[in-house]
């Protein structure tokens, strides 16, 4: 069983960031959750997934960086996958 959450914080303003959309797109390119993270900048995107690559898409409240990407390699367990985000850089790791 394969899940997966992610966790938005505004590192700018040095609170989570609320009401970002996330779009989660499966292995065969078609965009298997769309989410919006809650007051705490968390998304719960999917609890029974499948093995394989997968695209996070998030659209931060950036000036700048107003869509970053990830692609990440799902293959058993909970993943965890925060984006931290400012005026000035994006950075992101696989949380737990």
């Amino acid at each position: 069983m394969i899940s997966l959450s992610t966790h938005v914080l505004d590192t700018g303003r040095g609170a989570p960031a609320a009401g970002v959309r996330v779009e989660l797109v499966g292995p065969t390119n078609r965009a298997t959750v769309e989410a919006t993270t809650d007051d705490d900048g968390r998304a719960r995107l999917a609890e029974e997934l499948e093995p394989g690559e997968y695209r996070l898409v998030f659209h931060p409240p950036s000036p700048f960086f107003t869509r970053v990407e990830l692609t990440v390699r799902l293959e058993e367990g909970h993943y965890h996958v925060p984006l931290l985000v400012s005026p000035y850089g994006c950075a992101s790791y696989r949380g737990s």
